[in-house]
């Protein structure tokens, strides 16, 4: 382990944040002296964003908390473009009012874990579309075109894959490293920003920015990645039998983010007790060494912490509660997540495979079944035998629902209305 001279790197270090670094003895200097800006870029492909970009928001939040300047970019202009890293096909395009409508909806959440304002160490927030939009194309291919080797963005990955696996790429998409890397220049001379942190996915795009500031004459620029977020297990992390662990509470609830931590595998409690909450170093070491049972001890702290951070101690309390009072006391908890449904959809009958689908406890009639034949399956309770059983008003409980059960940890209360 390298002894660092900042905070800075020797907390991202210490919790496991550090993939690849262009210059750490020079980013090292600079974070101890209070003077390395960076910033993150989050497009705004949907309304919320996602498990991995809390991973990159942790790292500005350490930038912060060791006297560091945080910038935190919303993707309005390169949004637009859309990113290939990862991709085997074209994203789908989307209008200028989706755009804003998504980034109107994700601003909010990075207060959660920034300090906002006017102060040197405080965040700031900017979007790329305020530059992206306003350049001219000639002006664009002579003064930042020039600068780039086709030959050599044929080698970054975000391109290399794609043509391996003989998948179309459109030129719009090629040019997004451009893009990128021109929004580390802009936002150098704008706010002397110095460092631009990422996945490890984006390594090339960021080293391509680090490229091109120097050979626009900025200062030295500086590249940080973190790595890829798996599983024990090798899963990638961040998938749920309801799709994405998203970070807004409107599309995945304060409980259900509870749970998805709860449900961590034992390998993975220390590494993600250090990833996703602030809690001191010597009290995770202490919840690491917990063996058997107790880790499930160490689970609950890891839930409640990671929900508290993005979500308060309250929505993180009343989660665990309503988890307890579920398994422990096998109450009903007002406060499981509930689906709302038509009341004729129940008086008609409503299908047993097509509830678990509507309640997202399963992505299709299929695996309904498959999970029914397993006796994973449950209705208030009781395990469901008959993939034709139809729900109905006789299945209400006193409180007026219907509780759909998927294994032991997963619930949801169907309403009608």
């Amino acid at each position: 382990m390298t002894a660092f001279k900042s905070d800075f790197l020797n907390t991202l270090q210490e919790r496991g944040f550090i993939h690849q670094c262009s210059d750490f003895e020079g980013l090292d200097a600079l974070a101890a002296k209070g003077e390395a800006t960076a910033y993150v870029g989050y497009d705004c492909t949907a309304r919320s964003l996602h498990i991995g970009n809390y991973l990159t928001m942790m790292m500005l939040h350490w930038l912060q908390q060791s006297g560091n300047k945080p910038i935190t970019l919303m993707g309005g202009g390169t949004t637009m473009v859309g990113d290939p890293s990862g991709k085997d096909e074209t994203r789908a395009m989307r209008t200028v009012a989706e755009i804003e409508a998504n980034k109107a909806s994700i601003r909010g959440v990075f207060a959660k874990v920034l300090n906002y304002g006017d102060g040197k160490s405080d965040a700031i927030m900017l979007d790329n579309a305020e530059w992206l939009t306003k350049l001219n194309w000639i002006e664009m291919l002579r003064d930042v075109g020039r600068h780039f080797s086709v030959n050599r963005m044929l080698t970054m990955d975000s391109v290399r894959l794609r043509l391996e696996r003989e998948q179309e790429m459109s030129f719009i998409e090629f040019n997004y490293m451009v893009c990128q890397a021109y929004d580390f220049v802009e936002l150098a001379k704008r706010t002397g920003c110095k460092l631009q942190m990422g996945g490890s996915d984006q390594w090339g795009n960021i080293i391509m920015g680090v490229d091109l500031g120097r050979r626009m004459g900025t200062h030295q620029l500086f590249a940080l990645t973190t790595p890829l977020l798996t599983t024990a297990s090798g899963a990638k992390m961040g998938k749920t039998a309801q799709g994405a662990v998203w970070l807004n509470a409107d599309q995945f609830s304060p409980y259900d983010f509870w749970q998805y931590w709860r449900n961590t595998e034992d390998a993975d409690v220390g590494k993600f007790l250090k990833l996703f909450t602030t809690l001191p170093m010597a009290e995770i070491k202490k919840l690491e060494a917990l063996g058997g049972s107790e880790i499930n001890e160490a689970k609950k702290v890891l839930a409640t912490e990671a929900t508290a951070l993005l979500h308060g101690r309250d929505a993180a309390n009343e989660a665990a509660e309503t988890a307890r009072r579920t398994f422990e006391e096998g109450a009903l908890a007002e406060s499981l997540p509930t689906v709302e449904i038509p009341r004729g959809e129940l008086d008609a009958g409503l299908g047993v495979l097509n509830a678990f689908v509507k309640a997202g406890l399963v992505a299709s009639n299929g695996e309904a079944r498959r999970q029914i034949k397993g006796g994973g399956l449950r209705v208030n309770d009781a395990a469901v035998t008959d993939e034709k059983m139809a729900l109905s008003a006789g299945n209400l409980t006193p409180e007026g629902v219907i509780k759909l059960s998927f294994g032991k940890k997963k619930h949801v209360l169907i309403k009608p209305a």
